[in-house]
C-alpha cells in the first residue's frame, strides 16, 4: 500500500491505559445542541409506579451513509413502554433518552455529554464507532456503558464498559476455526485502519487447525460495486487441483453490495463458498438478496447469540409484538435489537438486586463487585472483572467469549453446530501485539 502512512490499529488494544485530561474533555465536549435533530426522550407510559423515574440512554446512528442501527433506540423506547405498562422497573418508571450519533465523533461526544447533563444512571444497548469521544464524559461522570455493540477496542478495555458480546474478535476467531477444513481463504476487508485489524483476528482461528493465513484483499469501505475485488478474491481461492476455497467479506453495510458483485463474478468458481460474521449480514439481508436462490445460500456465519428462531428470544418478541408491532425499524433478527434486549435484561436484573437507591454509582458498584448476571440462556452468565481472562492480550473487559456457528440453508439462518464455541484459548494464542 502506498501514498498513505498508517498508524497502529485502534482496535488491537495497547496495554497502556488512556489518560484523559479533564480540561481537554471539557473543551472538546459540548452539550447536545438540538433535541430535535439527533436526540430525543420518551417519558414512558405513566402508571402506578415510583415517583422518581430511572433514567437511561440508548444511542445509535440513523439515516447516515454508513452503518445505521435505528432498531436499537427504537426497541429501547418500546421496552420502556412495555416495562412501564407492567408496573415499572422494580416499581419505578423507566425513562429512556435516545440520541443519534450520526456516525460522527463530535455528535457522539454530544450524546454522551447529554447523558451526563440529564443524570442518566447507565447507557444501555448502544452502537457507536467513536468510543474515544463518548467514553471520556461517561467515565468522568461514573456512568456505566452496558451492552455496547462491541465495535471498538475501548469497549473491551474501559473499566466502565460492560459488553454483553465479544465483538469482532470473537466472531472472526470463531469463523476462522470453522473454516480450517476449507481450501484457500480470501478475506475482503476495508482498506482502512480499522480494517487492518481483521486479518489477525481471522487468522487466529485458522491457525488453530493448521490452516494457512487468509489472503488479504483490501477494498474501498464504500463503493457502488465490487466486481474487481470479487474477482481478485475468487482467484486467490484457486489451487492447481481445484477451484475450491472460501471468500470472507467483512465490509460492514457494504457486504450486501459486495455479494451482489460476487454473484455475477463467481460463475467460473461454482465450488467456492462464502463465510462472514453476523452484523455484516442478517436474515433480512438474506431474504432481500433472494433467499435460497441468493448468494448467501450455504454460507457459514458466526454470531454471538442463538438464531432468531430459538425460543429463548420469545420474551423479546413478546415486547416487540405488544409495543412495536408494525415498526419496521425493529427486527427480531437484528443483532443490534438483540444486543439492546440483552443489555436491558442485564440492567433489570441489576436494578432488582439493589437495596435502595438506583444511581450510576450503585449500578456500577453491583457490576464491579462480581455479581453474575443471567440472560435467559442467550449468553453465558456474565461477570465483569477488572482483569478478565483475556487481559493478557488486551481485552480485560471481554466477558462473553462464546460464538455460535450458523449456516444459510434453504434461505434460512439455522445452526450449523449445536451449542456455542468458546474462543478464549484461540484469542489467547493469537499474535495481537
Amino acid at each position: 500500500m502506498t501514498g498513505r502512512r498508517r498508524t497502529r490499529s485502534t482496535f488491537l488494544p495497547t496495554f497502556t491505559r488512556r489518560v484523559r485530561a479533564a480540561a481537554v474533555s471539557a473543551a472538546a465536549l459540548v452539550a447536545c445542541a438540538s433535541l430535535t435533530t439527533g436526540c430525543g426522550a420518551i417519558p414512558g407510559v405513566t402508571g402506578d409506579v415510583g415517583d422518581e423515574p430511572i433514567k437511561v440512554m440508548t444511542w445509535a446512528p440513523e439515516n447516515t451513509n454508513a452503518t445505521n442501527k435505528p432498531g436499537m433506540p427504537a426497541f429501547a423506547k418500546a421496552y420502556a413502554r412495555w416495562i412501564n405498562s407492567h408496573g415499572g422497573l422494580d416499581g419505578r418508571k423507566l425513562t429512556v433518552l435516545t440520541c443519534n450519533d450520526h456516525n460522527d465523533s463530535v455528535t457522539a461526544a454530544k450524546c454522551a455529554q447529554r447523558a451526563v447533563d440529564e443524570g442518566v444512571v447507565a447507557v444501555l444497548g448502544s452502537y457507536s464507532q467513536h468510543a474515544d469521544s463518548f467514553l471520556a464524559p461517561l467515565e468522568g461522570a461514573g456512568i456505566p456503558y452496558i451492552g455496547g455493540y462491541g465495535v471498538t477496542a475501548a469497549e473491551f478495555t474501559s473499566p466502565l464498559s460492560y459488553p454483553v458480546n465479544g465483538g469482532q474478535p470473537t466472531l472472526l476467531a470463531g469463523l476462522g476455526r470453522a473454516l480450517t477444513d476449507c481450501g484457500p481463504v480470501a478475506l475482503v476487508r476495508p482498506d482502512t485502519i480499522a480494517g487492518d485489524e481483521l486479518p489477525t483476528l481471522l487468522d487466529s482461528g485458522l491457525t488453530v487447525g493448521g490452516h494457512p493465513a487468509a489472503q488479504d484483499v483490501r477494498a474501498p469501505e464504500k463503493a457502488t460495486e465490487y466486481s474487481e475485488k470479487a474477482g481478485r478474491a475468487l482467484a486467490r481461492t484457486t489451487t492447481d487441483s481445484a477451484k475450491k476455497g472460501c471468500v470472507v467479506p467483512a465490509l460492514g453495510d457494504a457486504t450486501g453490495t459486495f455479494m451482489d458483485s460476487f454473484r455475477r463474478t463467481r460463475e467460473d468458481y461454482p465450488d467456492v463458498r462464502t463465510a462472514m460474521v453476523l452484523g455484516n449480514v442478517d436474515q433480512t439481508e438474506i431474504n432481500a438478496s433472494g433467499g435460497r436462490s441468493g448468494p448467501y445460500e450455504g454460507s457459514y456465519i458466526t454470531g454471538w447469540y442463538p438464531v432468531e428462531s430459538d425460543p429463548r428470544w420469545n420474551p423479546m418478541k413478546k415486547v416487540i409484538s405488544a409495543e412495536a408491532f408494525g415498526d419496521n425499524r425493529i427486527d427480531a433478527a437484528d443483532t443490534g435489537v438483540q444486543t439492546t434486549w440483552i443489555a436491558y435484561t442485564v440492567f433489570k436484573e441489576i436494578v432488582e438486586s439493589l437495596d435502595g437507591e438506583v444511581t450510576a454509582d450503585t449500578v456500577r458498584g453491583a457490576l464491579d463487585h462480581g455479581q453474575k448476571v443471567t440472560t435467559g440462556g442467550l449468553t453465558p452468565a456474565l461477570q465483569w472483572k477488572f482483569q478478565g481472562s483475556l487481559a493478557s492480550v488486551g481485552f480485560p473487559r471481554l466477558a462473553n467469549t462464546e460464538v455460535s456457528l450458523q449456516i444459510v440453508r434453504q434461505g434460512q439462518l439455522v445452526l450449523a453446530k449445536k451449542g456455542f464455541t468458546d474462543v478464549t484459548k484461540t484469542l489467547k494464542d493469537a499474535d495481537l501485539g
